[in-house]
């Protein structure tokens, strides 16, 4: 790969797409294995200068500037509580803004590479109620005046924490040892009462639309918010503490979700798109036996669960539970400083690269800033507020783990794990262009926009299977295969353009991250009263996550016309351990349910 120039698999465009999609997904996926998306050295560029100038520079001098420090003077405000509410609010801002996680081309935006704001800050866009129906005022999928309004409401009041006048904080509980520790006389925060409008907007954008509200990514910031709210109440000591307890569970609960079938697979093609990686052996060393068994190396698990899982859950309960020996909590800083490192080096193809900068400052700020062995940890803290924050921060990463149809997986804390709801699209190539012709949206399909950069249409079509052959390597992949090939049949499967869904709907709401739930029958329901599909024309494949004490995982098949036609189980080790192209055909699949008006053709008639 060179700087300007990116590469692809060595196909001819023009006959490619006529190749069985099995066939194409054998020459994606290995091609995947040593070059990853294949992208041009320039582009993860622009993620780094994005995240340098926009969110380190921009960021810092507002947090600074607007609370009497000296951006220059780094010392005066690392350990500020103050600067560090404002960072999360900075980060609050960009991501609903739509300018930090999932943007740009590694999400599916080529041209233009920004979606966020320009679609849910326009009328007629599609909007996603978590519950349609179910809540007072919340149905329907199109987004009105009211829904923008509400959406502006957040931004505004997101800003007005990071502008308004800091207030003196010294007077409440604890804030006279904060001031102290600070070697000062005054210790200032945010004013407490500007966090309500944000979360009470927030909480109403999240019942008209679950896709704009998780773009904020409240299951980490909204906490956070809420202890700056309570800060008069609780105490500035209790407040950091809850801080910690909110980025322990953020850490811990991520660690859990990877013990199992699905991280092993993940890390094998985030390494591969890791641009820094050297050489094309380097990436082959994660897979068993490349070409031919693209199943996880020992090194890939190693990575994935000595260096992924242990590290995940065990540092981070030493920094809660440990104040000496100091060394002890040093070398946990720095290897949480290095997990965040390792995963913005990957370039995920939900790019959360601010947030993982800003998880390395918050390590960093609460436990080097705010040490344990200085009173400012859990063990011996005001139970009367921690314990109730801890209970409170668990319960929806255990409901979301036991009931994974129930709670996205975002604050079920599964992010990274692979354990994800997942689809495949499956369209006519003729009917593809009603999704531009009669949806109300910011951005084309994404084929139409890799034409507008430049890629002519075979060669676009080339550049798109990269995704499916993404797909097709991580655990879900070959059990969407098989749902879609034995509904299908094999002749009909040919016909079919296979789109990657996460990025399929990326480019109709905007947003997607991996959640599963944003491309469900909501969506597609949704899709098909302004495009009317025949039956057969638009099918998605769609499979929730693993339950935590579950071995199998429940899917359904969706005719957009007809609404869900089967539903059933897979295995999970049968999806995982198979061979990304079906070398033995699809896997088993258990069928407990299909609708009259289901039309299968293969192998689930």
């Amino acid at each position: 790969m060179g700087f300007k120039e990116g590469v692809m698999p060595e196909v001819d465009p023009a006959t490619f797409m006529d190749k069985p999609y099995l066939d194409r997904i054998k020459i994606t996926s290995r091609f995947w294995v040593e070059n990853g998306f294949g992208t041009p050295k320039m582009l993860p560029t622009i993620y780094v200068v994005k995240v340098v100038v926009l969110y380190l520079v921009v960021g810092i001098a507002i947090a600074t500037l607007t609370s009497g420090l000296n951006p220059l003077h780094p010392s005066q405000w690392w350990n500020q509580p103050i600067f560090y509410q404002k960072a999360i609010m900075w980060t609050v801002f960009l991501e609903t803004l739509g300018l930090a996680g999932s943007w740009g081309p590694l999400a599916g935006h080529f041209a233009p590479m920004t979606a966020g704001f320009k679609t849910w800050l326009r009328p007629e866009t599609i909007r996603l109620p978590p519950w349609p129906g179910k809540v007072p005022g919340t149905a329907g999928d199109r987004r009105t005046v009211f829904d923008v309004a509400v959406y502006a409401l957040v931004l505004v009041s997101a800003l007005v924490t990071l502008f308004a006048p800091r207030v003196d904080a010294t007077g409440f509980p604890g804030g006279q040892k904060v001031a102290e520790h600070l070697g000062q006389t005054n210790v200032y925060l945010v004013n407490p009462w500007l966090f309500l409008p944000v979360l009470v907007f927030l909480v109403i954008l999240g019942l008209r639309d679950k896709v704009a509200f998780l773009a904020a990514r409240p299951e980490q910031y909204m906490p956070a918010m809420v202890f700056g709210l309570l800060a008069p109440a609780m105490g500035v000591v209790t407040m950091l503490v809850c801080l910690k307890l909110l980025i322990t569970v953020v850490w811990v609960g991520a660690g859990i979700s990877k013990i199992g079938k699905h991280f092993g697979k993940v890390v094998p093609p985030m390494m591969s798109n890791t641009p820094i990686l050297p050489g094309k052996a380097t990436r082959r060393l994660f897979y068993r036996n490349f070409p031919e068994d693209l199943q996880p190396s020992g090194l890939a698990h190693f990575f994935a669960h000595g260096l992924g899982t242990v590290v995940e859950i065990g540092f981070p309960l030493i920094l809660l539970l440990v104040g000496t020996p100091w060394w002890l909590v040093v070398v946990a800083v720095i290897m949480m400083i290095g997990l965040h490192a390792v995963i913005f080096s990957t370039f995920p193809l939900a790019v959360p690269l601010e947030w993982n900068v800003l998880f390395a400052f918050a390590v960093v700020f609460l436990y080097l800033g705010w040490p344990n062995k200085d009173g400012f940890g859990f063990i011996g803290s005001d139970y009367a507020w921690t314990v109730p924050v801890l209970i409170a921060l668990v319960i929806f990463p255990i409901l979301g783990n036991l009931r994974p149809d129930w709670v996205s997986f975002l604050p079920s804390m599964r992010q990274y794990a692979g354990n994800w709801a997942s689809a495949q699209w499956a369209i006519k190539p003729e009917a593809e262009k009603k999704l531009e012709e009669h949806i109300v949206r910011s951005q084309p399909n994404i084929i139409t926009q890799l034409q507008k950069a430049g890629y002519p249409e075979d060669v676009a079509e080339v550049v798109l299977s990269m995704t499916t052959g993404w797909r097709s390597l991580h655990s879900q992949g070959p059990g969407l295969m098989s749902i879609m090939r034995n509904y299908l049949g094999e002749e009909k499967f040919n016909t079919y353009r296979m789109r990657e869904a996460e990025f399929a709907c990326n480019s109709i709401i905007a947003f997607n991250f991996g959640e599963g739930h944003f491309h469900n029958e909501d969506l597609i329901r949704a899709i098909q009263r302004r495009c009317n599909f025949e039956p057969g024309e638009f099918l998605v494949a769609w499979v929730e996550s693993q339950p935590i004490h579950k071995n199998y995982q429940e899917w359904k098949l969706i005719d957009a016309a007809l609404g869900v036609v089967e539903r059933g189980t897979y295995k999970v080790a049968d999806s995982a351990d198979t061979q990304p192209w079906l070398p033995n055909g699809p896997i088993p699949l258990e069928y407990t349910w299909r609708s009259d008006s289901a039309t299968p053709a293969g192998a689930s008639r």
